[in-house]
Parts: structure tokens; C-alpha cells; sequence
């Protein structure tokens, strides 16, 4: 699908539920991910949403924490069962929940990119960070669990992350809570639906089109040290592919390389 054939799409089906999904609210609760890992979805049941407004224990990536003052920010975690997309192509998942997140911070604020491989960043700060966990059984796509945690209403972070930003720093306002969840999850399911529908190509199309740093050189450190490189493209693998000044090709999957910030 060309990308204007995908822009189409999505102005067409803006506004629409176009995956049904089962909301579960939570006053608390260690992992919203966590959470989902021990949940035993109704039969017929394709989508799980579970919210919660504090976490103790939110999970970023690896052995990350996520910090969230109660009630301020968006977490939540998001249970599919992707079964006609190929194993090979999981990323996509990670990529389709991403523009989620930029589609309705768009509507706030400019300067919204996706920083490989899973945080939303406002100029050069994070302002949402994502965690995709994926499981197979036959050698298929099983379930997907993608969590959510967005900085909304938040004014003052206080653990040694180094450059967290929330919506309300950006506008000078707070956001109702609900209407940005609403929003979020519509559009989060209309994406879902470009994958049920093998629409593969123009999920990625988009997604190099938000990618932070896509254009130019900069600053990068891997497990050789600094170095200055340009970003090619990020596979459906998740690998992102890279030519340093020297002209060398670089790939890397998750955790291999740092963006010098």
C-alpha cells in the first residue's frame, strides 16, 4: 500500500473501534504487563486493555523501572493475539503501537518522533516509553502484550532518568486523562487493523517517516565506543541498519547501541 492509500485509511476509519476490546481498570498494581502475563482472556475475546492509575513496579525495558506519580499519567498495558502475522515481522507490532502514541500526541503538540526501538520522544526527550512482549506457540505469533506509559499530567520526576518530559511541561496545561485514553485506544486499534489486513509495508512507511534522528549524522556509542553514523532503516525485525562516515554498513538489535543524546 502506497502511503497516501494509507493516509486514506486511517482518516476514514478515525474515530471508529475497529478491534472491540475489554477494559479493565485498576486503582493499582505492580505491572499493568505483569498483570495481562496471568490474565485468561473470555473466549472470543481479541483485545485486553488493562489501565491502572500507580504502578509499583512499571517495567521498562530490560531492567528498567518506570516512574509515575499516582493518577498523573497513562499506564497501560494492551493484550492481542496477532496469529496471521509472521514471526519473522513481530516488530511491526512495536511499530503500529508507537504511531498510536504519536497520532494523538500530534494533536497537542508538534516535534512528536519514535526513537528506536521503543520510546516517544519530544525534540530530544522522552516523553512515552513503550515495552512489547511477545509469545509463540507452534512456531506462530501467539500473544502480544504492549505497554504503555506516557507522561501526561506529571510536573516534576525526581529518579536519575535523563531527560523524561510530560505533555502538561509541553503545553502549559493539564490533559483529561479519559479523553486522551479514548483516543489512544482507537487509535491504537486502527492500527491492529492495518495488521490484520497485511498492510505491513505502509505500517512501516510511517514509522520511518516519525523516526527520530532519521535524517543526518550523529552521535552513537556501541560496544567499540562513539561514533558518528546515519540511520538507513529499521527492519520488521526490529534490526535498525546504519552507515557510519566511514561508509561501513552497522546492524543492531536491541540494547547494542546508545543514541548520544
Amino acid at each position: 500500500m502506497r502511503l497516501t492509500q494509507c493516509f486514506k485509511f486511517l482518516k476514514k476509519n478515525k474515530g471508529k473501534k475497529s478491534t472491540p476490546y475489554h477494559l479493565i481498570r485498576l486503582e493499582e498494581t505492580d505491572s499493568t504487563n505483569r498483570y495481562l502475563h496471568d490474565y485468561h482472556p473470555a473466549e472470543g475475546e481479541t483485545m485486553t486493555v488493562v489501565v491502572a492509575k500507580h504502578q509499583t513496579a512499571g517495567k521498562g525495558c530490560g531492567s528498567n523501572v518506570w516512574e509515575s506519580e499516582n493518577g498523573k499519567n497513562l499506564l497501560l498495558s494492551i493484550l492481542v493475539h496477532p496469529v496471521m502475522l509472521p514471526v519473522a515481522k513481530q516488530f511491526l507490532l512495536s511499530m503500529a503501537g508507537a504511531l498510536a502514541v504519536k497520532d494523538v500526541l500530534d494533536k497537542y503538540t508538534k516535534d512528536i518522533t519514535l526513537k528506536w526501538p521503543n520510546d516517544v520522544y519530544w525534540k530530544d526527550r522522552k516523553i512515552c516509553g513503550t515495552l512489547i512482549e511477545t509469545s509463540l506457540g507452534g512456531g506462530r505469533m501467539k500473544d502480544c502484550i504492549f505497554g504503555i506509559g506516557l507522561n501526561v499530567n506529571q510536573q516534576t520526576f525526581i529518579s536519575d532518568a535523563p531527560n523524561p518530559v510530560s505533555l502538561c511541561q509541553i503545553i502549559g496545561h493539564e490533559v483529561d486523562l479519559e479523553q486522551l485514553l479514548s483516543a489512544l485506544l482507537d487509535s491504537f486499534c486502527s492500527y491492529y487493523q492495518m495488521i490484520e489486513q497485511g498492510q505491513y509495508d505502509a505500517i512501516s512507511g510511517l514509522y520511518h517517516l516519525a523516526l527520530y534522528r532519521a535524517h543526518g549524522f550523529y552521535r552513537f556509542r556501541d560496544a567499540q565506543g562513539e561514533f558518528e553514523g546515519s540511520i538507513i532503516e529499521v527492519e520488521d525485525t526490529g534490526r535498525m541498519i546504519m552507515r557510519d562516515k566511514q561508509g561501513m554498513i552497522r546492524e543492531y538489535m536491541f540494547k547494542e547501541i546508545e543514541f548520544i543524546i
